[in-house]
């Protein structure tokens, strides 16, 4: 395996935690989602080390990046991935991936700085958004009724069931003197979501940066909610995945891996 390197960097007063996964060839940045981190994403960082050197940051709010920020807005969100560029691939154009909201972070990116980018692969992101305040709500609620901290990763287990998503959340999990917590908060998780919730549809149909949108079988999105991508934006290449979630890069490795090479190829 290749030798990874984490490298702590400051801007605007937060800490930004970046993995260097290694590598040679055109860079790649991978961006995790909601309440995830780097770590979830390092399976795929590691098998795309052959032909690509690989960077990772755990966002703001998340793993071991600064934990709870003043600023949670997309557009801070936008600037610490600028950062992250600048630092470490200045004056190369990469290839910006993410999963949900890494997913909007990237697509806002895109937007904004297609000079940056040479293609854009999102997995289970979208730009519409949603109409209910409830959603966010909802998810912050689950959040705060984890009964933390847990005494041990099997405590934490028997809470939050039997999945992959459970198996990245129970490796993310820090130890405390008072037991095992997650290295985010509730009420953090729910401002971002909102915010990721906020229709981008102009900055969808604006897109400048080659595209793939990659769904899962039994993914958030509806197969009219994937038309509509293409639909408002042509030139963008829908890539179904024959199985899997809304966290397909856990549940469906091998497909989420084949569709994101072909993306990047």
């Amino acid at each position: 395996m290749t030798q990874r390197r984490r490298t702590i960097i400051h801007r605007g007063g937060v800490s930004l935690a970046v993995t260097e996964a290694g590598g040679t060839g055109p860079a790649v940045l991978l961006l995790h989602g909601l309440a995830g981190s780097s770590r979830e994403l390092m399976p795929t960082a590691d098998a795309l080390t052959g032909g690509h050197r690989v960077l990772l940051l755990d966002q703001r709010g998340h793993g071991r990046s600064t934990r709870r920020p003043d600023d949670l807005s997309r557009d801070a969100f936008v600037a610490d991935v600028v950062a992250v560029l600048e630092r470490f691939a200045p004056g190369e154009r990469v290839a910006l991936v993410g999963q949900s909201m890494g997913a909007h972070t990237a697509l806002l990116t895109a937007s904004r700085h297609p000079d940056l980018l040479s293609r854009l692969i999102l997995l289970e992101g979208h730009p519409a958004g949603s109409t209910d305040p409830q959603d966010a709500a909802d998810l912050g609620a689950f959040f705060a009724s984890w009964p933390i901290p847990f005494a041990d990763a099997a405590g934490a287990r028997a809470f939050l069931g039997d999945s992959p998503l459970t198996e990245a959340w129970v490796a993310d999990l820090e130890q405390t003197p008072s037991g095992l917590r997650p290295r985010f908060d509730a009420d953090v998780m729910q401002a971002v979501i909102a915010a990721v919730h906020e229709p981008r549809w102009a900055e969808w149909e604006d897109l400048a940066v080659p595209t793939t949108a990659v769904f899962a079988h039994r993914g958030m999105f509806s197969p009219e909610q994937q038309a509509e991508l293409a639909a408002r934006r042509p030139g963008t290449r829908i890539l179904p995945l024959p199985d899997g979630s809304h966290d397909a890069h856990l549940d469906a490795f091998p497909s989420w891996l084949a569709a994101l090479r072909d993306a990047l190829a």
